[in-house]
């Protein structure tokens, strides 16, 4: 089975990929079948932004795909940067200057709750849908902290294993992760939907 993976960070390619081909799904980026989608994401949540990615897709590669949005929600932040994750300080800033950020915006916050959010959609040729979500609780550290993962990774503490995403292993990531826990949620919907 061959699904396009609606996303160019390779990062998520790789984690995605892993999970997936345990069930024998075949995991291929628009970027390997010569396609460039650049999608609008105006969604106000997660899950709409997911569904606007993979409808999209899947209408350019006539194959089954899979998008998902995914986010860091602090709750000192009011819930941001949320859907505005990748674009939180605009622009020019990478995964340490998107962090460096948070932590300068959290300093003197007591209250360093938050939890990474994750949707999946996954769109078919013939027009059905199907959606998962997932989430994962933690705090956000004082400093980064773990050279692992992307993104927010180094700055996102999980109390239960005593460390950040940074600090985990991939497969200790994946077990854990808000995009784990949404892709084994839609990996049984999936299951279930090809039965049919």
């Amino acid at each position: 089975m061959k699904y396009v993976l609606a996303t160019h960070n390779p990062g998520k390619l790789r984690e995605m990929g892993a999970i997936l081909a345990r069930f024998g799904v075949e995991v291929v980026s628009p970027k390997d079948l010569g396609l460039t989608v650049d999608v609008e994401e105006t969604g106000a949540t997660f899950a709409e932004n997911a569904m606007l990615k993979a409808k999209a897709i899947c209408a350019v590669a006539q194959l089954p795909a899979i998008a998902d949005d995914s986010g860091l929600c602090v709750d000192a932040l009011n819930g941001g940067p949320g859907v505005y994750s990748a674009r939180y300080g605009g622009e020019g800033l990478d995964d340490r200057g998107r962090y460096m950020l948070l932590l300068n915006n959290m300093r003197g916050q007591t209250t360093r709750a938050a939890h990474f959010a994750c949707a999946i959609a996954c769109a078919f040729p013939n027009g059905d849908t199907l959606t998962a979500e997932g989430r994962c609780d933690g705090t956000i550290a004082f400093a980064p902290m773990g050279e692992g993962g992307f993104g927010y990774d180094p700055v996102f503490f999980v109390p239960e294993k005593a460390k950040t995403f940074g600090q985990l292993t991939a497969e200790e990531k994946s077990a854990i992760s808000h995009r784990g826990r949404a892709l084994e949620s839609f990996v049984g919907k999936l299951e279930t939907y090809l039965k049919k």
